[in-house]
């Protein structure tokens, strides 16, 4: 379901695409290409009325595969991508629909949508699916939704 961004207030607009990306990932299982950072993020942003122009990335089943497709994009990381388009905000005004970067045990970068309250949905190494965390660290934020300015 994507949300008609001119029909609604900016703040429902960004709830509503918050609760369907965690409708559409909460508790699904992380797999490369398929059901992680990216993907969720991508997903998010289209939710939001975004266009994408995904399909030089190819797809991935790996890590080094996700690397790869990155660089082909032109960039190192997704905060990276997301520094491109979109302005960043300090953590702590993050609201509902923003996207924040979470520490990684790994290379790639650690993306969640923030759901209220302090906390995100994001995919984390000990448990199965996506879930709602309450970071205790946020890297960085983007406020992706322009319709509040």
């Amino acid at each position: 379901m994507q949300i008609d961004a001119g029909a609604s207030a900016p703040l429902v607009v960004l709830r509503d695409a918050a609760q369907a990306t965690l409708d559409r990932f909460v508790d699904v299982p992380f797999a490369w290409g398929k059901a992680d950072c990216g993907k969720m993020l991508a997903f998010h942003l289209r939710q939001l009325g975004h266009e994408l122009r995904l399909a030089k990335l190819g797809s991935y089943k790996t890590a080094i595969g996700a690397t790869r497709a990155l660089r082909r994009m032109g960039v190192a990381s997704l905060a990276e991508a997301l520094d491109q388009r979109y302005p960043r905000i300090a953590p702590a005004e993050a609201i509902v629909g923003d996207v924040i970067s979470l520490p990684s045990t790994g290379k790639l970068d650690a993306i969640g949508i923030c759901v209220g309250n302090g906390r995100a949905l994001a995919f984390h190494e000990s448990v199965a699916g996506a879930v709602v965390v309450d970071p205790l660290e946020v890297l960085a934020s983007w406020r992706v939704y322009g319709g509040l300015w």
